[in-house]
């Protein structure tokens, strides 16, 4: 059977940096059959055509598409927030030891369902997962992500030298036989499809590296990961390890790492060679704002991205955020180049949408079916709906246009403010009633 689903619409079926702005549609039905949209249109109009569907009311709140993270760690859900610390310190002292624990499988077990719950509470209907270094953990992520529903794209952690506790470390062949592992065991299950994860070329030798390339070969389909940038001592001590490089990304490309299916992580110190590479093989970087902020790495130069050609979409990073919201990441976002002064790009709503939404999944090349809320995609959605009497509520009422209304949902809105959430159709917040 059928479901029209009658709402206030707002998407970005196409990308403001080129010229698009934002769709809003004030009355729109979206007919939904088998977890797809196969009907868009003037409700009138729709609901004729469509006697015998199911009409679900959202008109009181704004319907938008599912978020998508395009960089999240989930190991760190139980320690976001360990503020006054710069990167590598902050690793040493709150992430690493957290990530040590997940050694045991039902420790990592509980983690996993903490980390699904987040997501999901979030509005975050699509992720790109940085897993955890211990194979069975991420097997753990993955079953938890397959039973709710959630689109991951995910893999073992690699590093093999450096990192404290010694636990994290593997080999050059333990990584090539774990990740192999797991990627015939999930890669094209359900939604979920695996990603090749070095942690960073800090903490991987170029033997590592050299095993991922071949990974990345011998999976097809499958995606590559990582950091660059993040720090400037991180990014000086990568150029102490790797003196024949031209620089962090090489570390990368030349073991055949950067490509259409690859995202890195934060990039807030590029040089412009690296930024014409990652822009000529269509890589994407995971702008990580709150993350960027709270441990000081820097402001990121979306600018120099963009006139590069380099993709951008949003991640959260979560353990060195401030939590798993898109719509923070968007707003963050929003103050980061406001503060670059003439060397930001100032953003708009439309912008923050397509960050948060539409550029995520073509980054993971889910173009085809979620990002925004158009015939033939998943419906993957977020009912933005806040309690009456809220800030929220009073300032969507008296917003001037919808641009504005967009805008308030991202300054304001929080867990409380997203009442429900869909994935392919299936409600997964609140969860439906048996």
């Amino acid at each position: 059977m059928s479901t029209l689903y009658r709402a206030r619409v707002m998407d970005t079926p196409d990308s403001p940096f080129t010229g698009a702005g934002l769709r809003a549609e004030e009355d729109v039905a979206l007919v939904v059959e088998d977890g797809t949209i196969v009907t868009r249109g003037p409700y009138d109009a729709v609901r004729d055509a469509h006697p015998d569907a199911e009409v679900v009311d959202l008109r009181e709140g704004i319907l938008l598409p599912g978020f998508v993270d395009a960089h999240v760690h989930f190991p760190q859900v139980r320690v976001i927030a360990g503020l006054g610390m710069p990167l590598l310190d902050w690793l040493t002292h709150c992430a690493l030891p957290e990530e040590a624990r997940l050694a045991d499988a039902g420790y990592a077990r509980g983690v996993a369902t903490d980390f699904v719950s987040g997501l999901l509470n979030a509005g975050t209907t699509s992720a790109l997962v940085f897993g955890s270094h211990f194979a069975p953990a991420v097997d753990e992520v993955f079953t938890e992500a397959a039973r709710t529903g959630l689109r991951i794209t995910a893999g073992l952690v690699l590093s093999d030298r450096i990192l404290e506790p010694a636990g994290l470390l593997t080999t050059p062949e333990r990584a090539y036989q774990e990740s192999r592992a797991l990627a015939d065991r999930w890669h094209g299950t359900g939604r979920a499809r695996y990603a090749v994860t070095p942690r960073f070329s800090l903490s991987a030798s170029d033997p590592l590296l050299e095993v991922s390339g071949a990974l990345l070969k011998d999976v097809p389909g499958s995606w590559f990961t990582s950091h660059v940038n993040e720090n400037g001592a991180e990014v000086a001590t990568v150029a102490q390890l790797f003196p024949d490089a031209h620089d962090y990304v090489d570390t990368y490309d030349r073991h055949g790492l950067v490509g259409r299916r690859s995202v890195l992580a934060h990039n807030v110190h590029p040089t412009d060679r690296e930024l014409a590479v990652l822009a000529d093989q269509s890589a994407t970087v995971a702008h990580c704002a709150t993350s960027n902020a709270a441990l000081g790495s820097g402001l990121f130069p979306l600018k120099r991205h963009i006139e590069h050609g380099v993709r951008v979409a949003l991640g959260s990073d979560v353990g060195a955020g401030t939590g798993f919201a898109m719509l923070k990441e968007g707003l963050q976002a929003y103050f980061a180049q406001q503060l670059l002064g003439k060397e930001g790009l100032p953003l708009t709503p439309a912008h923050l949408l397509w960050l948060s939404t539409r550029a995520g999944a073509e980054a993971l090349d889910l173009g085809d079916e979620v990002g925004d809320l158009s015939p033939g995609r998943a419906f993957d959605a977020v009912w933005v709906c806040p309690p009456e009497g809220s800030t929220l509520d009073i300032g969507l009422r008296h917003a001037q246009d919808a641009d504005n209304a967009l805008a308030r949902i991202f300054a304001m809105a929080g867990q409380a403010d997203l009442a429900r959430v869909w994935i392919g159709g299936e409600r997964v917040r609140p969860v439906d009633p048996a």
